[in-house]
């Protein structure tokens, strides 16, 4: 697999920390200290997940120099998805006027771009499809309590995507590991209000997410450390070898728990969640876009790819550039 193309899209408004100061009861000073957060991007309200996703494709596909017929297949990741039905991959196959494409969704909240990362790895690897696009996609503000301090301060919208083609050299996913555990799914969720029904009397109203923090922040740090150890092992690197790692982007402590028990020093950890918050699947590729411009990144550089989210689900991936 090698990464012909990155694009990303992030809506024009800012909402910074001090107008959040004025809807909850929360600081600047709280929210920085405990997340890292610094502000997050919020769609208008005719952005959608579709929108936005296709605008970033877009931009990967044009760095590929590539037209929208020539890809094979769309996959998107995203828990915002414009419709139960049909895929909000077919919205944005219609948008770019990609006709030659099948298209689909992959949820694995916010771990769902390296889910479909891999996927497209293994259509790759059949030998039936040349030119995938991968897109990671969200509007959690329009499923976030905005009444809830806990979480609200969170998460931001946006997209990020990827333009993925067979690899003849060097580059190539060394490594990827995928990890679900559906027993604990209770401690981060966001429920279904048209099919859920009794379970709506639960903690939240049928259309906000539910997150137990304190348990996430412990199962995230434990999940993507092992996850990612497993890769390094299996791509036979140490932390030495990589140029960066780009962990997703939930909040500045699970990364710097994560980084030091992997040994990743302060240069080589990415980070922009102080700029955007927590955009769910869309935090890897829009890092990504970033992170190749920031390290220069270049033939034979190895990239630690790790996520956590609702499912709970975890992956980890190391990407030869």
């Amino acid at each position: 697999m090698k990464v012909v193309g990155t694009g990303k899209y992030l809506p024009e408004r800012i909402m910074t920390n001090a107008e959040l100061e004025k809807m909850v009861d929360t600081s600047d000073e709280w929210i920085v200290s405990r997340t890292g957060i610094e502000e997050r991007r919020i769609a208008a309200e005719n952005e959608s997940s579709s929108s936005m996703g296709t605008e970033a494709a877009r931009q990967a596909l044009q760095e590929a120099g590539l037209e929208p017929t020539e890809l094979d297949l769309i996959l998107l990741a995203t828990v915002t998805p414009d419709a139960v039905f049909p895929s909000t991959a077919c919205y944005i196959q219609n948008e770019l006027g990609a006709r030659n494409a099948a298209a689909f969704d992959i949820q694995a909240a916010c771990s769902g771009f390296l889910f479909s990362l891999v996927t497209a790895e293994q259509y790759l690897q059949s030998g039936k499809y040349k030119n995938i696009l991968v897109v990671g996609s969200e509007k959690l503000s329009s499923v976030v309590d905005w009444t809830d301090r806990n979480t609200c301060v969170l998460f931001g919208d946006g997209a990020g995507a990827v333009v993925v083609q067979p690899s003849q050299g060097q580059s190539k996913l060394r490594a990827y590991n995928l990890g679900a555990s559906g027993a604990q799914h209770s401690i981060l969720y966001l429920l279904n209000g048209n099919t859920s029904g009794p379970r709506l009397a639960d903690k939240a109203g049928p259309h906000f997410m539910v997150m137990e923090g304190q348990d996430v922040f412990k199962k995230a740090v434990t999940a993507m450390c092992r996850s990612a150890m497993k890769v390094m092992k299996e791509a036979g690197i140490t932390a030495d070898d990589l140029t960066c790692v780009i962990p997703h982007q939930a909040n500045i402590r699970i990364i710097d728990a994560i980084a030091d028990r992997l040994g990743v020093p302060a240069e080589k950890r990415f980070i922009n969640v102080q700029k955007y918050g927590n955009i769910s699947s869309a935090c890897i590729p829009v890092a990504l876009s970033e992170a190749r411009d920031y390290y220069g990144l270049k033939s034979g550089d190895k990239i630690l790819l790790v996520a956590f989210g609702g499912g709970l689900t975890w992956a980890a991936a190391v990407l030869e550039w």
